[in-house]
């Protein structure tokens, strides 16, 4: 089989597969997967990497065989790749609306011999998970890895989904996520985002919102499993159960964040329409506000403690590392604060963050490390109370 384009091999996990040659498709040095003519991304590996290990966690969980769909495959790297390291898989449907995506997959599946498990069709993505809509043909896991937002997806996405299914998504649209274009955010999201420090984490709490409203349209339930942010995406594992009440128990997980720019004081209210009370109680000064979003936890412990299990030589260094940090932030209160930049604004020198954790924890507070960025600190002590430990410890260096 031969393509329009020179191609060449890309080695993987278990797999090897052929992908447009990458120097072909660059701006000045930068490799720019949008202008090949099939979509490949080898900086989302530790992407891949984690969504085999979750996978693997969760059909360990259902002990059964599953069926897997991949509605924006590309190359077909992801797709192969679970057919080829997770155990129970009994079918990969993998798509792509390009017809030469859909060519070189058909060549992929092939080279890599899975052939009896692996699917490729060539629709639109919402098609594609429209047909699998009906008893019968849905799929135990959609992973939705768009360019952009999965917010376009995620009707069909749950129409397509079996009661207990997992749905996973990915957003590389974190400008708008973030705080640089809220409106854009506000139309694709239905939430309000903040420039903060932690804007990140709200990003990933604001795209739980739209994944909440979505299975809520169908009387689906949502529980959140991993999400996590890396490089220049975000990510959401969420597992759905049918039912009115399950999903009216996820709406009410739903609600604002109040942040104090004035003196870094921050609080959360649950509820769709709540009284909110935007005086600072510190400053006194008005605080601004994001939501609607997520407000239950982000990560479940014991599901990422399995996904942990599932490691192996085979994937990247970082994946260990972001496993393990994920586990101890999942019982974590929301937001966090970064010590350089609380300390930049106190005009004090920064001190080790375990110390501030000790002494932290030593007063009764939580503390401890999020995964969101290396110098950010956990902690359910008011913003007083930071700032009082960090203005002792720096008066002792």
């Amino acid at each position: 089989m031969s393509f329009a384009f020179p191609t060449e091999t890309m080695n993987e996990g278990s797999a090897s597969i052929l992908v447009p040659r990458l120097s072909l498709y660059r701006l000045g040095h930068q490799y720019v997967p949008s202008l090949a003519p099939v979509f490949y991304n080898p900086r989302m590996r530790l992407n891949r990497d984690i969504a085999v290990l979750t996978l693997r966690a969760f059909q360990r969980r259902r002990a059964d065989d599953i069926s897997v769909a991949e509605p924006l495959a590309g190359s077909g790297i992801r797709g192969i790749r679970f057919a080829k390291e997770v155990p129970g898989i009994e079918k990969v449907a993998m798509n792509d609306l390009n017809p030469s995506a859909a060519r070189l997959m058909e060549r992929n599946v092939a080279d890599n011999a899975v052939s009896e498990k692996a699917v490729v069709t060539n629709l639109d993505a919402n098609t594609f998970l429209a047909v699998h809509a009906a008893p019968g043909q849905r799929f135990d896991f959609v992973d939705i890895d768009p360019y952009g937002s999965p917010s376009p997806f995620l009707e069909n996405a749950f129409r397509s989904l079996n009661n207990r299914g997992m749905l996973a998504g990915t957003a590389t649209d974190t400008a708008p996520l973030c705080g640089v274009n809220p409106a854009a955010c506000i139309r694709t999201y239905q939430g309000r985002p903040l420039r903060t420090e932690y804007c990140r984490e709200l990003g990933i709490r604001l795209i739980l919102n739209a994944v909440v409203w979505a299975a809520a349209r169908r009387d689906l339930g949502v529980n959140v499993l991993l999400s996590y942010a890396s490089d220049h995406y975000l990510r959401v594992y969420v597992q759905i159960s049918r039912g009115a009440k399950r999903a009216d128990e996820a709406i009410d997980q739903l609600g604002y964040l109040l942040h104090c720019f004035s003196c870094m004081h921050r609080s959360w209210v649950k509820g769709i329409v709540p009284k909110l009370d935007l005086e600072c109680p510190f400053c006194g000064k008005v605080m601004s506000v994001a939501g609607p979003l997520w407000l239950g936890p982000i990560v479940d412990g014991e599901f990422c403690s399995e996904v942990l299990q599932g490691l192996g030589e085979d994937f990247e260094d970082r994946a260990p590392k972001l496993l393990r940090t994920l586990v101890e932030e999942a019982s974590a209160p929301l937001t966090f604060y970064v010590i350089d930049k609380v300390c930049d604004r106190l005009g004090l020198r920064i001190p080790p963050r375990r110390d501030v954790m000790e002494e932290l924890v030593g007063r009764g507070y939580f503390a401890g490390r999020t995964h969101f960025d290396p110098a950010g600190l956990k902690t359910d002590a008011p913003v007083e109370t930071l700032r009082e430990v960090l203005a002792q410890l720096a008066a002792k260096s």
